[in-house]
Formats: C-alpha cells, sequence, structure tokens
C-alpha cells in the first residue's frame, strides 16, 4: 500500500520509494525516509494536504504526491 492510504495514527513499515522522481527519492532519503523505517502518521489537514509523519524521533511534513511514491506495510 501506499504510504498517502495510511490513517492518523497508523503506522507502516517503508518497503521501497519510487525510482520515478530521481530527485524526490535523493530528498527522501536526506529525510530519513529509508526502507525499514517505521513511519507514524500523526496529523492529517483538514483538506487532506499536507500530513504530518512522525520518523525516527522527529516530525515531517510532506503532500500527499510525495507519499503516493513510498510504498509501507501496515503494522
Amino acid at each position: 500500500m501506499r504510504l498517502s492510504e495510511l490513517k492518523r495514527n497508523e503506522k507502516g513499515e517503508v518497503i521501497r520509494i519510487s525510482n520515478d522522481n530521481k530527485r524526490l527519492r535523493r530528498r527522501m532519503l536526506d529525510m530519513g525516509v529509508t526502507k525499514g523505517v517505521v513511519i507514524k502518521v500523526r496529523r492529517i489537514a483538514p483538506l487532506g494536504d499536507p500530513i504530518s509523519l512522525e520518523l525516527r524521533g522527529y516530525e515531517l511534513c510532506l503532500r500527499k504526491r510525495e507519499l503516493d511514491n513510498i510504498e509501507v506495510n501496515r503494522l
């Protein structure tokens, strides 16, 4: 499933990041979104974009279209 499909307070483990956009992939890796990391959806904005995530002890806000490129296993 895609990370953008998780609901509030759900967790997912990253399986892979899409290779379609090399710049976006590099940016995700630089921010700590790597294979095997557990990500929790903290908050979703009223209109659904952006989405606040918790990973590796910090909070990260990303657009839904960016989260569509990340595949996760729901935990």
